[in-house]
């Protein structure tokens, strides 16, 4: 499969980003397993945000960083599909 770019994109395979389970210890602490830590470059220090599912079943966890540019990315391919909205409806309404 191709990106809009032109490259290759790999398909999803879950054994490739399954690290594993954890174990919740006493003071609610866990530890990310190596491999994680090292494939999303997450370092002492970092900031995670911890995010909650809508049905209370599950958490998730992400660098602040990281859905700071998706959320900008976001932003962004939103604002074009209202700047095409509002060429489309202006159209529309000069052909009226």
């Amino acid at each position: 499969m191709d990106t809009p770019n032109g490259e290759l994109k790999k398909e999803f395979c879950f054994d490739d980003h399954f690290y594993g389970s954890v174990t919740v210890g006493e003071r609610g602490q866990i530890v990310i397993p190596a491999e994680a830590r090292k494939r999303y470059h997450i370092e002492t220090g970092d900031k995670l945000l911890i995010l909650g599912t809508p049905t209370e079943k599950g958490l998730t966890l992400c660098k602040i960083g990281a859905l700071r540019e998706f959320m900008n990315t976001f932003l962004e391919a939103l604002q074009r599909v209202e700047e095409i909205e509002d060429m489309n409806t202006k159209h529309e309404e000069g052909a009226s």
